[in-house]
């Protein structure tokens, strides 16, 4: 059976971290801002992309750089975004992986790089080469924490995850990073994820898994329905357990698909659960859907709602809201067969209200966990989504972002 393990990208055997301070964060903002992941053996290596048609200089390259299935390293800066720099953002982007190669004796183009922060500062490029050298000399199996916490901007917690698991006579993990608070509405991609994993992966195997794992966990979260131009997951995997190479199809792969999917889902609810002011993680999962795209659409639809979420804050179970949402989702189904759950009280029967406790309802949306359950009637498809209630926080937050 899977097992939670601690050390999150370094959990899995020959990854290293490392995290500096080196001067890209506001004024008395004391954590570090810059992260260094490193692979002590080459690995294949596959990642997804914003859809945003504004993106980041890092992006772009980091695209380019995985066009051969392969990377050693991941360099990520906070404190600036590196987005509608034009020209020299791209040389920035490149410089930062050029850097980051010398340092570690590899190639540039097994170096993806990302950024996070304010859109349109170009990058202070002398304190980030400087950065990068020190960030390199401290690589450690113990520095996944603090690279964690590097990359992150509004986030008021790290985001962490790892499990080990057995794949034939091998002992194999996969382990990860997030960061993302604000600007959630992925599609292909959250904010930024780096995960590691010691099994041998076919990198056309390792994508597929990738793009798989995605879709069912940050393509299904949702704090603002603002979309990035940053949003990054990718993926390295070394071979150091010493399994023979998973490919495509085969009953190895369907396990590690499984455990590649878990710990996707348990990042991407914590940057759900971290949704900027929030004070609740939101759930929404739609059974009886005819397909499954309609069950992911009713899903996020919820989940997305603005006046939901203002409700779940207000812990009012404002059901017209619901089925408000699952109205314009795109989904089809018979409103007059619709039944809504929140935990166990069943607040709409048939499309209309269902008489439930009151008082009760207001006590399950107090909790720091609120689920929701859909039941369409329509067919045999379902998906979850995340989210988070809309605080007066978030406003606060976002009205002062670059100050």
């Amino acid at each position: 059976m899977p097992t939670p393990v601690p050390g999150g990208v370094t959990a899995a055997r020959g990854f290293l971290a490392a995290a500096v301070r080196c001067g890209l964060r506001k004024a008395g903002d004391e954590r570090p801002d810059l992260a260094l992941v490193y692979s002590d053996a080459p690995a294949a290596a596959a990642g997804v992309f914003t859809t945003n048609r504004v993106q980041a200089a890092p992006v772009r390259v980091s695209r380019e750089h995985l066009a051969g299935g392969h990377a050693r390293a991941v360099v990520a800066n906070s404190g600036g975004a590196n987005a509608c720099t034009g020209e020299q953002g791209l040389a920035d982007a490149r410089r930062m992986a050029a850097v980051a190669a010398e340092a570690l004796g590899l190639e540039a183009g097994e170096v993806l790089v990302a950024s996070t922060g304010v859109i349109g500062l170009p990058l202070p490029m002398e304190k980030l080469e400087t950065g990068i050298r020190q960030a390199a000399a401290r690589l450690s199996r113990e520095g996944g924490a603090e690279a964690a916490l590097a990359i992150t901007t509004t986030d008021t917690v790290i985001k962490e995850a790892a499990v080990r698991f057995t794949l034939g006579e091998h002992v194999v993990t996969v382990g990860g990073m997030a960061k993302g608070s604000g600007m959630i509405k992925p599609n292909m991609a959250t904010m930024l994820c780096f995960l590691t994993t010691d099994a041998a992966v076919a990198p056309a195997a390792l994508r597929q898994a990738l793009v798989t794992a995605v879709d069912r966990s940050f393509n299904m979260i949702t704090v603002d329905n603002d979309t990035s131009t940053n949003d990054t997951v990718c993926i390295l995997a070394n071979g150091r357990a010493g399994n023979p190479a998973i490919e495509a199809g085969a009953p190895e792969f369907h396990l590690f698909q499984r455990v590649l999917d878990e710990v996707c889902v348990t990042l991407a609810k914590a940057v759900a659960r971290d949704g900027e002011g929030a004070t609740r993680l939101l759930e929404v999962a739609v059974r009886g859907a005819a397909t499954v795209e309609d069950a992911r659409r009713a899903a996020l639809a919820v989940a997305g709602s603005n006046l939901v979420k203002s409700a779940v804050f207000g812990a009012d179970a404002n059901w017209g809201r619901i089925m408000a949402a699952l109205g314009y989702s795109g989904a089809a189904f018979d409103p007059d067969r619709v039944d809504v759950y929140l935990g166990p009280v069943k607040l709409v029967a048939r499309g209309r209200g269902a008489g439930f406790d009151e008082g009760l309802a207001r006590d399950l949306l107090r909790k720091e966990e609120v689920r929701l359950e859909v039941h369409l009637d329509h067919g045999p498809s379902q998906a979850t989504a995340w989210g988070c209630d809309l605080t007066y926080d978030y406003v606060r937050i976002n009205g002062s972002y670059r100050s």
